[in-house]
């Protein structure tokens, strides 16, 4: 499986549903006389890709069981055995998931018959619609696949033909999953862990002789130690990330004519040689580094000298067809942040940086952008999102700060609420409803807005259209649109917002006129109660339709606010305090183990800057351009605001650090950071981080009037 797989989402699965029939129903001694298969991909059965083959199980097959699945000894007798058989249906399977109902008992059989006939035998990854259904209605009277079937409005046909109720349990699986969602169960190892915790179902399987239909998200130790390891330096060559042609300079060009080169040509270094082409032996380098040493060590005389006085000697070269793994390695053997690249003859044919593979390994992680814009349905939309929690983990292990991820995750929530209405737009015309009525913009909101989400996200959208009343026509039209939107980012995995800021609810969309006369009831109420989720308007930032229409608003918003003071006063009201962090002691507060970050600290951040943008006019999004802002109007605090700033930092590098590590278990995402986890490090920067939100509420203040 792919690093973080864990988190593709259910609809979103390319799977495989399995069944057997056998000769009884003891996994220690049953015989397969019949296996079936059939794949999912994208919310789909494939049904014609099917697979069905009867079982020559080498002994007699009892009349008990040839009366159950109406499989005799003649139905066999010029069957494949086994041995024949499963190499077909494993090539089936592939490292596909695999579905299936009551799937221990298959999976016993299946691993014995490979044991019989000498075959190896390797546990796939699995779900169980069994163990599923269980987990989606706790009561139900029973759970067979003929309960079931009845239960979620399934077909029964051809019971106990293997390849039907393979079939049968595809069907149920995909209608199980809407009430899975329900429960908060959207991916793979959230299923996985919710069926873990049927202990009691588990156990008896158990001793029933079954294999475990379900294994701990990421319990295989071969799959836990693939997913730490980055594959782009063993997929890639060197060739394919390098700079050319190569910039050559003489060396007895002076360094004030190598520096003005490498300015013209926006590039880091030259290579320095007499002649082109030139062997790695034969040449030298010169980098913007050796530019300042020799700088700080001659001052402006150093432009006067030879870059060949300066040049290193001889280029560290690797060649075009090795693996990206083995310049980063002779990087940092050699603590370098340039080589050069030899052809096939060993000669210079380009140089590669450290920024050069960091430039492009980010762009490698963030290509489900592409994915997004091109996603032509929901569960290919679904496909594309789970792309996100993998490419995180990336651009973190590359050691690109956490705020710089958060602008990533940002930036393709964007993608996918853009993407979201334009299935929407689709699926109303394909209903007769129309184009929509006039210019529009969809919007998003909070983090999303400012650049600032992590991998624990939900809806936060507004739509603005150019005109129309409240309950008008185009409002009507609008509504249906935010509605089948906010369900699209539902089933991909953005859950609904709990405090309901979606377009799909009347307060989240209108007109700019009736955006507008929002706004200024907004700014003239003195009750804070009326301002809740009020504060995130100002977060706004348009991915969808006529952006500018959103800019002018948004603006406008700010316009209308600038230097009232009691409306900066109720905004920090409404927002409540934030929750302490440290004890009495200095001690960090947890609850069950873990801190909410958020509550203790984020969030007095994030409305800090928010409010003190409002109050005093700086029209930016993010919190660290807001700080910025209001550290240069000179209103003091500058020490306090730059120490929320690297708080900040701080605490969402440790949030989303646990947040890839809760996803790759099967846990939701969500803003609580284990303690026990943090290295010593990480708890001190912690302490630093509360310990600058402590008095958040009385400094706010005073940088309000």
């Amino acid at each position: 499986m792919a690093k973080l797989a864990s988190a593709t989402p259910l609809i979103a699965l390319e799977a495989v549903a399995i069944d057997t029939e056998t000769t009884g129903l003891d996994p220690a001694s049953a015989r397969i006389v019949e296996a079936a298969a059939v794949r999912l991909a994208g919310g789909r059965i494939d049904e014609k890709s099917a697979y069905r083959s009867l079982v020559n199980p080498g002994e007699p097959i009892p009349a008990a069981s040839t009366r159950i699945h109406n499989i005799g000894d003649a139905a066999v007798a010029s069957a494949p055995a086994f041995k024949a058989m499963w190499p077909e249906l494993s090539a089936m399977i592939g490292g596909e998931i695999v579905i299936g109902h009551t799937l221990g008992f298959d999976l016993a059989v299946l691993k014995r018959e490979c044991e019989r006939a000498g075959l190896p035998w390797q546990r796939p990854r699995t779900l169980d619609t069994r163990l599923l259904a269980q987990v989606a209605e706790p009561n139900l009277g029973g759970y067979t696949l003929d309960h079931l079937a009845a239960w979620l409005g399934v077909d029964i046909a051809g019971r106990h033909s293997a390849l039907a109720d393979a079939i049968m349990t595809a069907k149920i699986f995909l209608a199980l999953l809407p009430k899975l969602r329900e429960g908060g169960i959207r991916t793979l190892a959230e299923a996985e862990q919710a069926c873990l915790a049927l202990t009691k179902v588990l156990e008896d399987h158990h001793r029933a002789g079954w294999l475990e239909a379900v294994a701990a998200p990421g319990a295989d130790a071969a799959e836990s130690a693939l997913a730490r390891i980055d594959t782009y330096p063993y997929r890639h060559r060197v060739r394919d990330v390098m700079s050319a042609p190569v910039k050559f300079i003489p060396g007895s060009t002076p360094l004030g004519d190598a520096l003005k080169r490498m300015a013209a040509d926006n590039i880091s270094s030259l290579l320095v040689a007499d002649a082109d082409p030139v062997s790695a032996g034969d040449a030298g380098i010169v980098t913007e580094r050796d530019v300042l040493r020799a700088l700080a060590k001659h001052g402006a005389q150093a432009l006067t000298l030879a870059v060949d006085k300066l040049a290193s000697r001889p280029l560290a070269a690797v060649p075009a067809d090795a693996f990206v793994y083995r310049a980063l390695g002779r990087m940092n053997r050699l603590k370098l942040r340039h080589l050069g690249v030899e052809d096939g003859d060993g000669l210079i044919c380009g140089v590669v940086t450290s920024r050069d593979l960091l430039r492009l390994r980010a762009q490698e992680a963030v290509t489900l952008g592409d994915h997004i814009d091109e996603a032509a349905d929901v569960p290919e939309l679904a496909r594309a999102w789970v792309r996100l929690p993998r490419a995180a983990s990336e651009l973190r292990a590359e050691g690109v700060p956490t705020i710089g991820i958060a602008a990533v995750i940002s930036h393709e929530l964007g993608a996918l609420t853009r993407r979201a209405a334009v299935l929407a737009e689709q699926w109303m015309q394909a209903e007769g409803l129309g184009q929509a009525p006039c210019r529009y913009a969809m919007c998003v909101l909070g983090s999303a807005g400012r650049g600032e989400s992590l991998l624990a996200m939900d809806q936060d959208n507004a739509i603005v259209f150019a005109e129309g009343a409240p309950d008008g026509d185009a409002d009507r039209w609008f509504a249906r649109l935010g509605a089948i939107a906010a369900d699209i980012l539902h089933e991909v995995g953005v859950p609904y917002c709990q405090g309901g800021v979606m377009a799909r609810n009347p307060q989240w969309r209108g007109s700019v006129a009736t955006w507008r006369e929002r706004i200024d009831g907004w700014i003239g109420r003195s009750n804070p109660a009326d301002l809740l989720s009020v504060d995130i308007f100002f977060d706004l930032a348009g991915v969808h339709g006529d952006m500018a229409m959103a800019n002018a608003l948004w603006r406008s918003a700010f316009d209308t606010a600038s230097g009232n003071a009691a409306f900066a006063k109720l905004l920090v009201e409404a927002a409540g305090e934030a929750e302490p962090g440290l004890n009495m002691l200095g001690g960090i507060r947890t609850e069950g183990g873990r801190i909410d970050l958020k509550k203790t600290a984020l969030f007095g951040i994030v409305t800090t800057a928010r409010v003190l943008a409002i109050r005093h006019h700086i029209l930016e999004r993010s919190t660290s351009a807001r700080l910025a802002g209001v550290i240069a109007l000179g209103h003091g605090g500058a020490h306090d605001l730059g120490a929320l700033g690297h708080a900040q930092g701080d605490i969402l590098d440790l949030i989303l650090g646990q947040q890839i590590v809760d996803i790759e278990r099967g846990l939701p995402p969500g803003n609580k950071v284990v303690l026990k986890r943090l290295s010593g490090e990480e708890r001190g920067r912690l302490k630093s981080a509360l310990a600058a939100v402590g008095h958040l509420d009385e400094f706010t203040r005073d940088l309000l009037f």
